[in-house]
């Protein structure tokens, strides 16, 4: 009887893993202080320019008001934000194709019927 050869499982490589749940939620805390803080250095300085009467105010103050208002909603969303899950993501789905499972059977002949008449 001949062996029935099984594709080599790939290893699991550790580059391959997710990172940990505390370390995403620290990179997330960073970068909402981060933003947060950009978004009072707006209000700063947009309080800076009226203090001053800055030319070209008409067009400094929008955008700082802007940064003030769009900053700390993109912040809380970003904030909440997880890495999509691995079946999820596109080149999850681009490199890694389905294998057949290795207790599959190697195709087999159709089983054999017996008739009663036949002895």
């Amino acid at each position: 009887m001949g062996r029935v050869k099984r594709k080599a499982q790939r290893p699991i490589l550790i580059t391959d893993a997710d990172r940990s749940q505390a370390d995403q939620l620290r990179s997330r805390q960073v970068r909402y202080v981060l933003m947060m803080s950009i978004r009072a250095g707006c209000l700063v300085v947009a309080a800076l320019l009226v203090g001053a009467k800055a030319p070209m105010l008409w067009l400094w103050l929008p955008l700082c008001l802007l940064g003030m208002v769009l900053i700390p909603w993109l912040a809380v969303i970003l904030a909440n934000d997880r890495p999509p899950k691995d079946r999820h993501r596109l080149s999850h789905k681009r490199h890694h194709h389905e294998e057949p499972s290795p207790s599959a059977l190697p195709d087999a002949p159709p089983p054999r019927t017996i008739d009663a008449d036949q002895p």
